[in-house]
């Protein structure tokens, strides 16, 4: 597939952190999962994660959310220490949604009565309510699947429906865990275009998990590799795929980029 990116950001005229890892370490019993790893993401980045099944991907957007807590370590998010800041919190007074790779939203109900429920504990004003779903319909072009109910939406229409979920409450900074599995090759295109908007349109920072290498460093200004519990490399798309310590964890020695 070709790169869809239609530009990546170089450098920032202000570099400001919205998330910071800071010496965070965890261990589930006696399994280490994320040694003393430290990275940041910028404001209006897009920025991925890859790394092998079970390396940490998910725990680091569960400690980001505040769904667990590190061992060691702190984490901020816009400049604050958030470490031991509850999930409500987190979503309310920092503003970040999550996209989960399964599930995210109400099978029985319809697509816009999903959208109606998630908005009445978001949203406290009904008009902006009303406005709000009015607009997420029409962005991500569901007007004519709003009264089909959830679970007979195909696997792109429900990819779209989460995404509508999550932006209900205008997030800061968008976490899109595994977005691109099974998925076929036109949806993921889709779901490039609508991550690449959502940046450039409304100055939303992302990060996104995957296995999927190359829909990932398609549209990502940078990425990191994890590994063993550390992070071994971490650089824009292009020169992460010639990273010797990349490619020896991770792409191996045939991977190409396009």
């Amino acid at each position: 597939m070709a790169i869809i990116k239609k530009f990546r950001i170089k450098s920032f005229k202000n570099i400001n952190s919205i998330i910071e890892f800071n010496n965070i370490s965890l261990s589930y019993g006696n399994r280490l999962i994320l040694d003393n790893i430290n990275f940041k993401i910028n404001e209006g980045q897009i920025f991925g994660m890859l790394g092998p099944n079970g390396v940490g991907k998910s725990t680091i957007f569960n400690l980001i959310t505040g769904l667990i807590s590190p061992g060691t370590g702190t984490i901020k998010i816009a400049g604050e220490d958030v470490t031991k800041y509850p999930v409500y919190l987190r979503t309310k007074k920092y503003k970040v949604g999550y996209v989960p790779q399964y599930g995210g939203f109400f099978n029985d109900l319809t697509l816009h009565d999903n959208l109606k429920a998630i908005s009445e504990i978001v949203i406290d004003n009904q008009k902006y309510r009303i406005d709000r779903i009015n607009y997420l319909i029409s962005k991500f072009d569901l007007d004519n699947l709003k009264d089909i109910k959830a679970k007979f939406l195909s696997g792109g229409q429900k990819k779209k429906l989460v995404i509508a979920l999550s932006l209900l409450s205008e997030p800061k900074v968008l976490l899109l865990d595994e977005c691109f599995a099974a998925l076929d090759v036109l949806t993921i295109k889709m779901l490039q275009e609508i991550i690449v908007n959502l940046q450039k349109e409304n100055q939303i920072t992302i990060c996104i998990c995957d296995h999927q290498a190359r829909d990932l460093l398609a549209c990502v200004d940078v990425a990191m590799i994890l590994s063993n519990g550390k992070i071994i490399a971490e650089d824009t798309p292009s020169n992460l795929v010639k990273d010797i310590n990349a490619r020896n964890a991770y792409f191996g020695d045939n991977f190409k980029f396009n």
